[in-house]
């Protein structure tokens, strides 16, 4: 999108020039529609990093809206500190080892839209030989034993299960395998007859029921430690070569074990020959800097070094091993083996095609390139006004707007919200038509003001088009938390229940209530309901997790 003035060169040359550029009117919103025409323009993998996750999860559900053909891919960062004592989350893993395997597998020659956060570009990965090779496709129809599938997914980092709820977990029952994959939004359930694949289906993870029919799997391994023999052997020599003698180390002791530890993954170096980072799975990738990334990154890099810096002071100062309840000592690695350092990063970035966003206008004299998009208006001083109507205001504005040639579309963050705000713009005179992504919008007649399926926080103008945000009109969002999603029969409260009655545990499966009982937990009475299986064996559900139990 271009805008006047000689000094302004034009959008093809601004996203396929080799170097560095900075993209000049790109507000915040804006600046997915500027992502957007990039992978456009470049017809290839396009990485945009973002300050937070916030803005990389805001910016990943706006390309869904404006590229809504272009695969949108989220790289999230670890959920938990630098030399922490715990993991990342197994969800997290997942997401980010189902990223990395996508990128293996892109033929570099048709638009992929990464979104990343500063946090997990500045983080080294698995090199990209191990995805590669973690990786197992199958189809129905296929010879393909339930032992081999089973083994592959113990051998890569998948967790077995009772039952399937969460990402990187799997179940064997009969003649079916369950699994959640990394990335994918459901899991999914393998029918064998004997040796062959007879179908794949994905399926709703709370009812069990299935959604729909698939026609191949494509797994990637569910955390970025695979253990096996080689792996442990590795990791040992790695380990003493680097921080010496091991002692009683836990993490050492189960590493060479090849049994999983919490937090073992801030060691991922030792496990591997080397270790890549996100670049390197997409070497002639642009790179899109958010506005402040590069602050960002700076904050990064500082508090890296301080949580190594307090770590290896903690290790020096370590309290007697006879000292009650003392944690062993942390054995930090050096911070470059597992992330980027400042001169690191900043010579990385100076290998890549690289632009960096900002909302501001192109200075004077220069050869720049322009989005041309600014920040749209705000109703605030409407909503203040004892005798204003702010809707009367809206109209008014898209009025205004229309009358100078521009479409305008009010951005809401749910269905719901766009039913009530059209029903809201009905009353005052407007026949608003609705929209769910970019090219249907752009394609549909306008309606004066169509409502769009779209989480803005500010709205903004940019060429032809104007955006209103359902803050700027209201002040908040038309939103309502969801309710907690639970199958039809399940209880709501003890007092459904008689001592004796029959019910099925979601997880456990059919037991005998025996009524409530209070158990001291963590020094507090805590309400429980009791639970009675074969054998006599028990089991006490917290009452405040009664949805899990049905007749």
């Amino acid at each position: 999108m271009q805008v006047s003035g000689s000094e302004l060169i034009g959008a093809k040359e601004a996203w396929t020039r080799p170097g560095a550029l900075e993209i000049y009117g790109a507000p915040e919103g804006a600046d997915a529609m500027a992502i957007a025409e990039a992978a456009s323009i470049r017809a290839a993998a396009v990485l945009f990093i973002a300050r937070d996750g916030a803005r990389a999860a805001a910016t990943a559900e706006a390309l869904r809206f404006f590229a809504p053909s272009m695969p949108v891919v989220e790289y999230p960062a670890w959920d938990c500190l630098p030399y922490d004592r715990v993991s990342p989350s197994p969800a997290i893993s997942s997401a980010r080892m189902a990223a990395l395997s996508l990128l293996v597998s892109h033929d570099g020659r048709s638009p992929l839209i990464v979104v990343a956060t500063v946090n997990a570009a500045t983080q080294k990965t698995p090199p990209k030989e191990m995805i590669a090779a973690s990786r197992l496709a199958a189809a129905p129809g296929d010879v393909v034993s339930m032992d081999k599938i089973s083994a592959y997914l113990a051998a890569n980092g998948y967790a077995r299960a009772s039952a399937v709820r969460e990402a990187g977990e799997f179940a064997v029952r009969g003649g079916l395998i369950d699994i959640f994959p990394p990335g994918a939004e459901e899991p999914i359930r393998l029918d064998f007859f004997g040796d062959q694949l007879e179908s794949v289906r994905s399926f709703d993870a709370a009812s069990q029921r299935t959604t729909r029919a698939l026609t191949q799997i494509d797994l990637a391994a569910a955390s970025e430690i695979l253990l096996n023999d080689e792996s442990a052997a590795r990791f040992r020599r790695n380990w003493i070569a680097e921080l010496g003698p091991a002692g009683d180390d836990p993490i050492y002791a189960s590493a060479s074990a090849g049994r999983k530890q919490a937090g073992m993954e801030h060691w991922l170096p030792l496990f591997y020959d080397r270790v890549d980072t996100l670049f390197d799975f997409m070497p002639d990738g642009l790179v899109i800097l958010d506005h402040q990334a590069e602050e960002a990154a700076a904050a990064r890099f500082a508090s890296i070094k301080d949580y190594f810096e307090a770590r290896a002071e903690s290790a020096v100062e370590r309290r007697p091993k006879s000292a009650e309840f003392s944690a062993p000592a942390y054995r930090p690695l050096k911070a470059e083996r597992l992330y980027f350092g400042e001169s690191d990063w900043a010579e990385r970035l100076g290998g890549q095609d690289r632009r960096l966003l900002t909302p501001f206008a192109p200075p004077e004299g220069r050869r720049a390139y322009s989005f041309g998009a600014k920040v749209g208006r705000g109703f605030a001083a409407e909503r203040a006004a004892e005798r204003s109507n702010v809707f009367d205001a809206v109209v008014a504005h898209a009025r205004a707007l229309g009358a100078d040639g521009k479409r305008v579309f009010a951005a809401c963050w749910t269905e719901g919200s766009a039913d009530r705000l059209r029903s809201v713009l009905n009353d005052h005179g407007v026949t608003a038509g609705h929209f769910t992504d970019w090219t249907s919008a752009r394609a549909g007649k306008s309606s004066g003001i169509d409502t769009i399926l779209l989480g803005l926080e500010t709205g903004f103008v940019a060429g032809k088009a104007a955006f209103i945000s359902e803050q700027d009109i209201l002040g908040d969002r038309l939103v309502r938390r969801g309710r907690r999603k639970r199958a039809e029969n399940f209880l709501t409260e003890a007092g459904a229940l008689s001592i004796g009655d029959l019910i099925v545990h979601v997880d456990h499966g059919v037991g005998r209530y025996l009524g409530l009982k209070a158990l001291e937990v963590q020094g507090a009475p805590h309400d429980c309901i009791e639970l009675e299986y074969a054998g006599g064996d028990k089991l006490f559900l917290p009452v405040e997790n009664i949805e899990l139990l049905s007749r």
